[in-house]
């Protein structure tokens, strides 16, 4: 009777190997009228024999253009313990260990070992965008936010215990603009409307002196340092906001969602900054002289790969943007808040010699009148 191999082979190649061999047993070893039986070639019939029940593997001895295994495991490793998909984990790669490899190659290791990006659920199923990136205009949108430093679940204890020690700010207040991610940043040992309101002046008066035109819009939340979910206060200062023609957006109360960009940044601060370099530094001096080479190098060197930034630093998104804006503007100087309240007067004056900006006093607190 004729056996069919080939059809055995569809179920298991392993179970059909196993026939050539009973077969075989048959025949008293007979390798040609085993090949007639099951209707095959004398090679198939040794190969079943001699061989193993499995298939050879069909990968290639010889890869010259593969990526070495320690590499493709440092890959696997980084790829699920940071959740990152193949281009920010590239950027990330090279900035941690100073390995450039092709953003393709990184997508092909993830997906051959199945390292899945790790996703954000959103209600509805769906994810909106909060802007129109694409034809966003540089410094026109701004996400404001503060941070307390002190938090025991980001930093190491050390780290903490120095901080409270050496009585380093605590504070943090931070202005991201969406287009292109450059921040402008300020400390501060408290929190008070007074520098709330005095940071936002401070940071638009630059973006004004730099030649920032038209409608600017601050979007915020509605903590005591701000408006506090006040409308008479979102109302007044909005008024003299209005002067430097400047509007605040509060956010709904709960919406944290919609500050994503700068508190982005916070968690950023907390893995490259504040987990490391405050306990080098003994005074506010030098913490602020660090803080303000860290805002230096996220202005000009460090990738962002946020949407619409593909890898690019905010200096090379102001640059691709064609925009009439000095790069300088991304050199904002980091201020003590209570510093800055101090020495207002003098500040005001440098602004109305140098940059031409002119000044009223309302409430005890400078707003500008006018620009050119």
């Amino acid at each position: 009777m004729n056996i069919g191999y080939h059809d055995a082979c569809e179920v298991s190649k392993e179970k059909a190997r196993v026939l050539v061999r009973r077969v075989l047993e048959n025949t008293g070893g007979n390798v040609s009228k085993t090949a007639r039986i099951l209707g095959i070639s004398r090679k198939t019939v040794r190969r079943a024999r001699e061989g193993p029940l499995e298939d050879y593997s069909r990968r290639p001895k010889h890869m010259p253009r593969k990526i070495p295994s320690h590499f493709e495991e440092l890959i696997v490793v980084e790829g699920k313990m940071t959740g990152y998909g193949a281009q920010r984990l590239t950027g990330y790669l090279f900035q941690k260990y100073g390995h450039e490899f092709s953003m393709n190659t990184v997508k092909k290791v993830l997906r051959r070992n199945q390292v899945a990006k790790k996703t954000i659920r959103t209600k509805g199923g769906t994810r909106r965008h909060l802007y129109d990136y694409e034809h966003l205009e540089p410094f026109r949108e701004f996400q404001l936010d503060t941070k307390h430093i002190l938090d025991k679940r980001a930093l190491p204890t050390a780290v903490y215990e120095h901080i409270v020690t050496r009585g380093l700010p605590k504070y943090e207040w931070n202005m991201v603009d969406v287009a292109t991610r450059a921040r402008f940043t300020a400390y501060s040992h408290a929190l008070s409307s007074v520098y709330g309101f005095s940071f936002i002046v401070l940071v638009v008066l630059w973006l004004r002196g730099h030649n920032v035109r038209g409608r600017i819009r601050i979007r915020v939340d509605n903590g005591g340092e701000f408006c506090g979910g006040s409308g008479r206060k979102l109302e007044e200062w909005n008024s003299l906001l209005g002067l430097l023609d400047t509007e605040l957006e509060p956010i709904p109360p709960g919406a944290k969602h919609l500050q994503a960009i700068v508190e982005n940044t916070h968690r950023k601060d907390d893995e490259s900054f504040f987990a490391i370099h405050p306990v080098r530094c003994e005074n506010t001096e030098a913490f602020l002289h660090k803080t303000q080479r860290w805002q230096d190098t996220w202005n000009t060197t460090r990738p962002s790969y946020g949407i619409a930034m593909k890898g690019r630093t905010p200096l090379t998104k102001l640059r691709d943007s064609k925009a009439m804006i000095s790069e300088h503007i991304l050199s904002f100087p980091v201020l003590l808040m209570e510093e800055v309240v101090k020495t207002i007067g003098p500040a005001v004056k440098w602004f109305e010699t140098y940059l031409g900006i002119h000044f009223l006093r309302l409430g005890g607190t400078y707003v500008c009148a006018k620009y050119q």
